[in-house]
């Protein structure tokens, strides 16, 4: 089988594929795709060109020194395609076990058999990889990391990969659990552990700077004297810079990073019964908007609103980062709990997340990236999460250490939606 390991940047894709050659006792080759565009990258020149060359499969091969060798292809999602050729459709063959024993490249210009190499590929989302090519690959979905496994990854391998980097030894600086849980809090917020390596290693380097100057003045690194390392925390707890406030509401997204947690905001206003959406949004997340708004209006008596209220009423939903493009129909139930609570003037409760779909009639039908989304509101601080009663079978993927400190509640429409969000 071709495998395609799917996931947030950092999760560890990439020494995943390593790992599997080095278990099987084959050869490693990686091939990088971001930004290949002409198909001789892949299938290789004619030999009557100057400067021909093989194909990165060919040449990747010979760089092995083998003929079973483990090639890993690095950011399939990321191929483009121009008038020089698709490099992504020359790919069909080398992926196709049924075709692939007698690939062509064009500078050997004879079949040679590429049936015995094991192929992986890596990605940040399939959305922008063409079907036939997806439907070649076994699609193995990476999520990102909880922070108890953060911390063990920091400890086993981070930390010392750091020292020896900065010729730093365990007696030079000593690395706490404390310490590496108030890195993880306080300055990367991620599904991987990229940025948190990059901090580990602006700590060795400030540290051993302090050895070298002998800088006594400078307390030692522990997790209450980090801020004198690092500068001001990044990143406050989610619930201490948001209060059940009227109009705001905290929704659950999935993106190419992983989970992450977006405000919509909601304002009512003097005026005709317009509705107006801001902050970059996509056709598809408009739809939800103007069906939760038909929602809402459709539930005027139980809302204890006037029924022409929405004649009077202008209404205007943002969602702030205005510059990221925002897509996609989970988003419905909170686009309709921001509309609610600014008619009704009821605050919405801090704690609480959501995800899920509306239709007209208020039913809340289930969304995807359900691990993604639940594990951000957990590095978030959210204590409560609304999701869609379909959804509860994927609480199987989350860790049990992320799911004891949620509260999870599962509805079927949106009548319960309003009861557990609204402050009361």
């Amino acid at each position: 089988p071709i495998l395609c390991f799917v996931g947030p940047p950092g999760v560890g894709k990439t020494s995943l594929a390593r790992s599997i050659a080095r278990a099987m006792g084959r050869e490693f080759a990686r091939v990088s795709l971001g930004g290949i565009h002409d198909e001789a990258e892949i299938r290789g020149h004619r030999r009557t060109y100057i400067g021909a060359m093989p194909g990165r499969f060919i040449e990747a091969m010979a760089q092995s020194g083998t003929k079973n060798p483990v090639i890993l292809l690095d950011e399939i999602d990321k191929i483009g395609n121009d008038f020089r050729g698709d490099p992504a459709s020359a790919l069909l063959e080398a992926l196709d076990p049924e075709q692939n024993n007698t690939f062509n490249d064009n500078f050997i210009d004879m079949p040679f058999d590429m049936s015995h190499v094991f192929f992986i590929t890596t990605a940040n989302t399939m959305s922008t990889v063409p079907p036939a090519l997806m439907d070649r690959m076994e699609v193995i979905p990476l999520s990102g990391y909880t922070e108890e496994e953060k911390l063990q990854i920091a400890q086993k391998y981070l930390v010392p990969k750091q020292l020896g980097l900065n010729g730093l030894t365990k007696e030079d600086i000593h690395f706490t659990p404390q310490l590496i849980r108030a890195v993880i809090q306080g300055y990367t917020r991620e599904a991987g552990v990229r940025e948190l390596e990059r901090v580990i290693g602006s700590l060795c380097r400030k540290v051993g700077k302090k050895i070298v100057m002998k800088e006594e003045q400078i307390p030692g690194l522990t997790a209450r004297t980090v801020e004198e390392y690092l500068g001001p925390v990044k990143f406050l707890p989610f619930l201490k810079t948001h209060i059940s406030s009227i109009g705001r509401v905290t929704g659950l997204a999935w993106t190419q990073a992983g989970g992450e947690v977006l405000d919509t905001e909601a304002v009512s206003f003097k005026g005709k019964g317009q509705l107006i959406l801001t902050g970059q949004l996509g056709d598809v997340m408009k739809e939800s908007a103007q069906a939760a708004y038909t929602y809402v209006r459709s539930r005027a008596a139980d809302l204890k609103l006037a029924d022409d209220f929405y004649e009077k009423s202008d209404i205007h939903i943002h969602l702030p980062e205005g510059a990221i493009p925002k897509d996609g129909p989970s988003a419905g139930i909170t686009m309709a709990v921001a509309m609610a609570s600014a008619f009704t003037r009821r605050p919405v409760r801090s704690d609480t997340a959501m995800t899920g779909e509306i239709t007209l009639t208020g039913e809340v039908l289930p969304v995807g990236g359900i691990k993604e989304k639940v594990l951000a509101a957990s590095r978030f601080g959210i204590k409560q999460i609304l999701m869609p009663a379909d959804n509860k079978r994927d609480l199987e993927e989350i860790p049990d250490s992320v799911r004891k400190k949620l509260h999870f509640i599962f509805v079927k429409t949106m009548d319960e939606v309003l009861e557990n969000a609204l402050v009361k």
